[in-house]
């Protein structure tokens, strides 16, 4: 797992507009706790905290400069911006080379599972307990072929050497339905249908629609009207 080492400056102003003058300088307030340690006010750079995410993910291993010393950290909560996704803050929790952490990993999907199968999605992540500084960017989970009921649970996942799994090794991670037949469509096409109100026309033997009952009024031919007509 790769480090990224970023510059940090400490900050000595805070509040909301400390914050913002921090952000237009093109960095990312931030702090830093752990071990013990009191909690330290920094900004780390915008730019290069950006692209650590993005090429390590979530729980990408940082090496933090301050004042020429290096120190181990990884981000345990990051605030962004729901619309410019312009990180606001960041919390970075000290580690050491050995040290285990737990940490949530993202479960990624590869391969298609079997045509009358339908995924069902139950967990995003699972949490791990590994070594800080070999901590896994994801775990990959092969679906394909499976068929209905052949679910995969968090104690089905490959986990990554050194790696203890957390969550609950029986919590359901993907369930396969099975896919629906046309019978059971029409079944629940036909109950919605009723509960809405909605009568379908009749069908014939051969499927053909039954045209309604014109309305014969008296029961007196057209020719017989007109000539009744004329006679008047």
């Amino acid at each position: 797992m790769a480090d990224f080492r970023l510059d940090a400056e400490i900050r000595t102003e805070f509040g909301k507009g400390s914050a913002r003058r921090t952000r237009r300088a093109g960095r990312v307030p931030a702090v830093l706790y752990g071990h013990g340690q009191d909690v330290v006010h920094l900004s780390v750079p915008a730019r290069e905290f950006a692209a650590a995410l993005r090429n390590g993910g979530t729980n990408v291993l940082l090496t933090i400069v301050l004042d020429g010393k290096e120190q181990l950290a990884l981000t345990k909560a990051v605030q962004r911006d729901p619309l410019t996704r312009i990180h606001e803050h960041v919390d970075l929790l000290l580690v050491r080379r050995g040290e285990k952490t737990t940490v949530e990993v993202p479960i990624v999907i590869v391969g298609e599972p079997g045509p009358d199968a339908i995924p069902n999605h139950q967990l995003n992540t699972v949490s791990l307990e590994a070594d800080a500084t070999k901590l896994p960017e994801s775990i990959e989970v092969d679906v394909t072929g499976r068929t209905a009921g052949q679910n995969i649970t968090a104690g089905d996942l490959v986990l990554p050497k050194g790696s203890t799994l957390i969550t609950d090794s029986e919590a359901l991670v993907i369930g396969f339905l099975g896919a629906p037949t046309a019978e059971a469509l029409e079944a629940e096409l036909a109950e919605a249908e009723a509960e809405a109100g909605i009568e379908r026309e009749e069908s014939d033997a051969d499927g053909d629609v039954v045209p309604e009952p014109q309305d014969q009024g008296s029961g007196e031919s057209m020719d017989a009207a007109e000539n009744s007509a004329d006679n008047g």
